[in-house]
């Protein structure tokens, strides 16, 4: 006898899940990606077709729901809002003919379903599956309303070295540029609208001293001393790749080192004929041969920006994540950098309220835990969070946290009228520090150092194709809610719309009081939902 049940897509389904909540029924927008899960019990190995009934048959889309092992999954500090503690957690979603499939596990397995594609019917319809004798059904609703258009920046760091590293292949040839085609569109079909671009190799998450493949866009050449030229021609190649794709910002890479702008990234230039590091960890970043260089550096790179008439869409950086005891380097390279780019926006990663408040940058992007004091106090809000942020019940999407934490975002984001999103892993397949290449199906930990799921949200799949987390999937339904609640509010203002949210709890709504409930925050999105539809 086969079990056989739909479950809601925030329920993370292990082959011994007890209790599984039957979702019955669910409401979208028509231009929005909705996903459920069938679930059905078997024995490893066993051959499985599933057959399925709906008017929304060409809209279904299917992933089998695999098993990655987690390693270390979460930190000695952290909070109580994560799931049992296990060695392998659902994550991968393998596409999958369900016709006919194998089972992958003793006891329960799991199918991930979407419903998404252009012309969703408006109106009400029924899936039915069938599994031998058995059936369930689910009934879905589409609404006649679109969500808006995203505001929100959303950046989530692309690392076009990974993907050299597990596919062989050299920076700028075809195959680099066939495979971060597919990557980028992967993101931004999921939400990303804005791409760490890197004009010169990123000095993050590199250990002092080391370094990680060559994939600066901007060729440079020593033409005596302290004197440059610059070519731009891989960028435009990168910004024409970055148009077809629906990309909007760019994130300009960070001009000096991680943690401090002690020193210089690692830049190459063409010298007396022959390509040569010129600067990087030996370099003082506060030297005259570095601020020179970035001074014609500036100039060059701002009459490109203009040329192409994107400064409006340009993101600049200085250091990542400071703290407040490195205030004299990071003030240092804050000066070169504003001298040279004035009337550009310069964001940092930045959660030292002090720091900002000194005056060093316009733009901080605080970690969700430390984000309070920056509320209300900077022009433009903007937030992030990483293998850090695990305690003090903020949101994450780590292998070992429910789904529900990942997706709670959408609403926080949406309260506090957050204008941008950073969060640093959309393919990082390295240990940390950059020291060795990791298989993202079988090191989810970056060799032991960040808890599974931080690093990325897609895997390397075959041809040069990613294959998507149940994360990615549920981080953008985050994103979804928020663009509802938006489109909701164009029809009965934000007072309103924040009732909705905050009705029935008992604290309000903040980046760590919120309840601890997937069907708690279904329910808010299907309250919006049927307010929408009111409202038509």
């Amino acid at each position: 006898m086969k079990k056989l049940t739909i479950a809601s897509s925030l329920d993370k389904i292990f082959p011994d899940s007890k209790d599984i909540y039957k979702l019955e029924s669910l409401s979208m927008l028509k231009n929005e990606k909705k996903a459920f899960q069938i679930v059905f019990s078997a024995e490893k190995g066993e051959r499985i077709s599933l057959s399925l009934h709906s008017s929304l048959s060409e809209y279904l889309h299917f992933s089998k729901i695999k098993m990655i092992k987690s390693g270390y999954d979460r930190a000695k500090n952290a909070d109580n809002y994560y799931l049992e503690k296990r060695e392998y957690y659902p994550d991968l979603l393998e596409p999958t003919d369900i016709a006919g499939f194998t089972a992958d596990y003793d006891g329960l397995n799991a199918v991930w379903v979407q419903i998404s594609g252009d012309g969703l019917p408006v109106g009400n319809h029924e899936i039915s599956v069938l599994l031998g004798e058995e059936k369930c059904s689910i009934s879905i609703s589409i609404i006649d309303a679109l969500l808006p258009k995203q505001e929100l920046i959303y950046t989530n760091w692309f690392h076009t070295d990974c993907l050299m590293s597990i596919y062989g292949f050299e920076a700028f040839s075809d195959e680099y540029w066939k495979v971060t085609e597919n990557y980028l569109r992967r993101a931004v079909e999921y939400g990303m609208n804005c791409v760490l671009t890197p004009l010169f190799t990123p000095p993050l998450d590199t250990k002092v001293g080391g370094e990680r493949p060559t994939v600066q866009l901007v060729d440079v050449k020593a033409e005596g001393f302290n004197t440059y030229s610059f070519s731009f021609k891989k960028l435009d190649k990168w910004i024409e790749m970055c148009e077809r794709c629906n990309i909007e910002y760019y994130e300009m890479s960070h001009l000096f080192t991680q943690w401090g702008a002690r020193h210089a990234p690692k830049i190459i230039a063409e010298k007396n004929g022959k390509q040569k590091q010129i600067f990087g960890w030996r370099t003082p970043a506060s030297g005259p041969r570095y601020k020179a260089f970035i001074k014609q550096f500036a100039t060059a790179l701002t009459e490109y920006i203009d040329k192409k008439g994107i400064r409006g869409k340009c993101l600049l950086h200085i250091s990542d994540e400071p703290a407040g005891s490195m205030k004299f380097t990071y003030g240092k390279a804050s000066k070169i950098v504003n001298r040279n780019f004035k009337n550009f926006k310069i964001i940092d990663a930045l959660s030292s309220y002090d720091l900002y408040k000194s005056g060093l940058i316009k733009m901080p992007i605080p970690a969700t835990d430390a984000i309070e004091p920056f509320i209300g106090n900077v022009p433009e809000l903007w937030t992030y969070y990483c293998g850090a942020q695990g305690s003090k019940y903020v949101s994450n999407r780590f292998f070992a946290m429910p789904s529900e934490r990942n997706r709670i975002l959408g609403l926080q984001l949406y309260k506090y009228n957050v204008k941008g999103f950073l969060h640093w892993g959309y393919n990082f397949y390295y240990s940390q520090y950059s020291k060795s290449v990791i298989d993202p199906f079988k090191t989810a930990d970056a060799g032991g150092k960040f808890p599974s799921g931080d690093s990325y949200v897609v895997y390397p799949g075959k041809d040069g194709m990613p294959l998507d987390s149940l994360r990615l999937h549920v981080f953008y339904d985050a994103i979804q809610d928020m663009l509802a609640l938006k489109l909701l509010e164009s029809k009965i203002g934000y007072d309103k719309t924040l009732e909705i949210i905050e009705k029935g709890i008992d604290k309000p709504l903040t980046f760590t009081e919120y309840p601890h409930d997937a069907r708690w925050l279904e329910g808010v999105r299907e309250q919006v939902n049927t307010e929408i539809a009111n409202h038509i």
